[in-house]
């Protein structure tokens, strides 16, 4: 270095020293111009409390104060966002936006531009200004990694407690506390509620659950989504018919089959749905030919089967049951045209009426009941029905 660059620096040296000697005394000088700044030109910081007006206040305090220590250092790494949002940084977060921390922070950055010419020692104008745009960049990266930071931590604290909420509603721990946990995570309160159950594609859980929150936004659904195991479980509220709520929803999961509980009124009557899907995804092995997605319901002939007690009950109560009430005429027969193989001439020739009579108890039994007998998968279901019911009938006999 010759004699005039030594020179030359020394000159810097000396001017950087009055600077930083100037700034450490305007520091408090410009944290008041800021805040002052603030409350006049910025109408939500008016309206803030004032607990939480003064975390701000610190904020803009320790982004002066740390401009000062890393002007004084512009070589040493700096840890800019914790000498700024260390001093509140889940308040700061939660008081206010990050559009909102961009203009405080702006509108701090305008007050020290604009009191350059007066904190700068002579001819140290240009550096200072050209450290401050540094520092400002700095600070804008800083409030990015902050608010991403907490984004973070609030997704995956969001995911676990919905997690935490479909597991209550499978395991038929639900209650008022299961509610409250849902509203925090915007469940609102759709009339109609049913929960669809399938497998879980491989990867990340986080990307799987992400994407059905996506469809669920674009179809205007609820929902509360988790993978649990190997199964990937959906609570849909909204009054779209299931089946089609379901279907905005089946591209998120594996390959495989895919149930929809029965629509329940409320989230704690959930707990059926689920366990109805779950019942029905177990069982849906018997049916390869079953539709995607298929209803809980339509799979009660191989809940039976597979030895769930509540598909059981519920063709005993919803088929067995009405038919015996409707008169024995209708049950047997519904037993002779199952057993003729469907067959109106046959059944009539058996329970010596003319076709025409069966034809009429038949139409009957689909008035009842709901199941047309003449159809190869409701005759299916109606066998069941009867067997179940005649096993009901003869343990209470004895």
């Amino acid at each position: 270095m010759t004699a005039q660059e030594r020179r030359l620096a020394a000159e810097r040296a000396e001017r950087r020293a009055a600077t930083l000697k100037r700034l450490e005394k305007s520091s408090g000088k410009l944290a008041t111009n800021a805040i002052a700044r603030m409350d006049d030109q910025l109408g939500w910081y008016r309206r803030m409390p004032p607990e939480h007006r003064s975390w701000i206040g610190l904020v803009a305090q320790a982004g002066i104060a740390a401009f000062t220590e890393w002007y004084r250092h512009p070589d040493a790494p700096q840890a800019i966002s914790t000498d700024v949002f260390g001093t509140a940084p889940r308040e700061l977060t939660r008081a206010i936006t990050l559009r909102q921390t961009v203009e405080l922070i702006r509108t701090t950055i305008e007050v020290m531009e604009e009191a350059i010419e007066e904190v700068a020692a002579p001819g140290d104008e240009a550096d200072m200004r050209e450290s401050v745009l540094v520092y400002a960049r700095e600070i804008a990266f800083a409030t990015a990694q902050v608010y991403a930071q907490a984004a973070e931590a609030r997704g995956a604290w969001d995911a676990r407690l919905e997690a935490l909420v479909v597991n209550s509603l499978l395991s038929g721990d639900a209650d008022e506390g299961v509610l409250s946990r849902a509203a925090a995570l915007g469940w609102g309160q759709p009339s109609q509620v049913r929960v669809v159950m399938g497998s879980a594609p491989d990867g990340d859980s986080e990307l799987v659950v992400e994407a059905i929150r996506r469809a669920a936004r674009y179809a205007k659904l609820h929902v509360l989504t988790g993978v649990l195991g190997k199964r990937l479980v959906v609570v849909v509220g909204g009054d779209k018919e299931p089946v089609h709520a379901a279907r905005a929803l089946i591209g998120q999961f594996a390959p495989g089959p895919v149930v929809v509980g029965p629509t329940v009124p409320d989230l704690l009557s959930a707990t059926r749905s689920a366990h109805a899907a779950a019942a029905g995804l177990r069982a849906c092995a018997a049916w390869p030919d079953a539709p995607r997605p298929v209803l809980a319901d339509d799979l009660l002939p191989e809940r039976a089967l597979a030895g769930d007690q509540a598909a059981r009950r519920q063709l005993v109560e919803e088929i067995y049951t009405p038919l015996d009430e409707a008169g024995s005429a209708l049950l047997e027969t519904l037993s002779v045209y199952l057993e003729q193989a469907s067959s109106l001439e046959g059944a009539a020739r058996m329970l010596f009426v003319h076709p025409n009579t069966v034809r009429y108890r038949l139409r009957r039994v689909t008035d009842v009941t709901g199941y047309a007998p003449s159809d190869v998968r409701s005759a299916f279901t109606l066998r069941i029905a009867l067997a179940l019911g005649r096993l009901t009938a003869a343990g209470e006999q004895s």
